[in-house]
């Protein structure tokens, strides 16, 4: 648990603190004081004052912020019920201040230092692999910028209580390989193959998800099973999967930008799906079970740290630090207010118009949307929190 905690923040700090740092060197670049630079979110844990600028470790690890002189009357920080006043002297150096395309490229900066974060962790990542990776399918999807082939796999989704799968240590999410060395293409060819042989012994060919590492069991399956258990007492489903790879020397080349793009298109359109299911079944479940927030991916963490296989493993949170990179980089980037795209929404009004929004209209509706995802995000780790205890 200390190890999976000790992971899951290094990979959130160094996203976090690339993200920031784009922010911070953009600024000093254009000349604005940078007041503050803190990992996490305030209250203040600890903080020194390096030159001008405090660096700060705050007690919620789950983001940080580059805190920027005046940046408070250009809209993005508290409600200011009257001017306080800026010193005269500062104010050439001070965020609202600036022209709207310098404070847009300010807050573009941290959008922009994540999405190459995420190139270049799937340079690593494909490269490490030999430019080929899989991923499972949830509905029909074709990728881009690479050779695609995909496969349906059977996978073993319960296992039940002293049943001869149970008691030959087959788990759930195991991935049946082949029956008697024969391949498994979907769930009705296992379950043919399962009664053609009853009282006789099987030898099945398996897999855990997360490890991919072959495993042989050797199984007799049940003449006369209870009901709705089966010769062998396990539950199927069939996966599909995209094999994907990048074998040409174009494809190679983009591989690094290709991949992540493709990674979050398909991730839009699950959630698009999912969002159409729930409006069907009028629930927010289907929506809600496919979102995680810190605690669900410290769990993933665990899981990828579980296996076994050093490159398999190293592969796994390569993987994750990128899917999250290309994450950040993209909500951070919708017109949502408290985000950096909400920032940047208001500037390119101000840019269109040649009017700046009211600075107090502005803050408020950041404070909004700050109290909004705050929620939020207290409602899906409390989710994720029932997950760990819920079966």
């Amino acid at each position: 648990m200390i190890i999976t905690i000790l992971v899951f923040l290094l990979i959130l700090s160094v996203l976090v603190l690339i993200h920031e740092a784009g922010h911070f060197f953009v600024a000093r670049k254009f000349g604005i004081k940078v007041e503050e630079f803190g990992f996490g979110f305030p209250p203040r844990l600890f903080g020194k004052k390096i030159g001008e600028t405090i660096y700060s470790i705050n007690w919620l690890p789950i983001g940080g912020f580059v805190k920027l002189y005046g940046e408070d009357e250009s809209g993005g920080g508290r409600i200011r019920i009257k001017d306080e006043g800026l010193r005269i002297k500062d104010k050439k150096r001070a965020f609202f201040a600036k022209t709207a395309w310098q404070r847009a490229v300010v807050i573009v900066a941290g959008v922009a230092m994540n999405s190459i974060l995420a190139a270049i962790i799937f340079y690593i990542f494909l490269g490490i692999s030999g430019f080929k990776t899989d991923l499972p399918l949830l509905s029909e999807y074709k990728f881009f910028g690479v050779n695609q082939t995909n496969i349906t796999e059977v996978v073993i989704s319960a296992v039940v209580k002293n049943s001869p799968a149970e008691k030959q240590g087959l788990k759930p999410m195991t991935k049946v390989v082949a029956v008697n060395g024969q391949k498994i293409a979907d769930s009705k060819s296992f379950i043919n193959i399962v009664n053609q042989n009853r009282r006789k012994e099987i030898e099945i060919t398996w897999s855990k998800l997360q490890t991919q590492n072959i495993h042989k069991t050797k199984i007799t399956p049940r003449i006369n099973p209870p009901p709705g258990e089966g010769g062998l007492g396990v539950g199927l489903f069939s996966m599909s999967t995209a094999v994907l790879e990048y074998r040409t020397p174009v494809q190679k080349i983009f591989s690094g930008i290709t991949h992540p793009v493709n990674l979050m298109s398909y991730n839009l359109n699950v959630m698009a799906r999912l969002v159409k299911v729930s409006l069907e079944k009028k629930t927010t479940e289907p929506l809600t079970q496919g979102v995680s927030g810190p605690v669900g991916i410290a769990s993933i963490t665990g899981s990828i740290l579980e296996i076994q296989n050093l490159k398999e493993k190293i592969l796994g949170l390569l993987n994750l630090a990128g899917i999250l990179s290309i994450s950040l980089a993209f909500f951070n980037i919708l017109p949502i207010p408290a985000l950096d795209g909400g920032r940047l929404f208001f500037i390119l009004i101000e840019a269109a118009t040649g009017k700046k929004v009211p600075q107090r209209f502005e803050s408020i509706v950041h404070s909004i949307g700050m109290i909004i995802l705050l929620s939020l995000m207290v409602l899906i780790t409390l989710k994720d929190i029932g997950k760990l205890f819920v079966k």
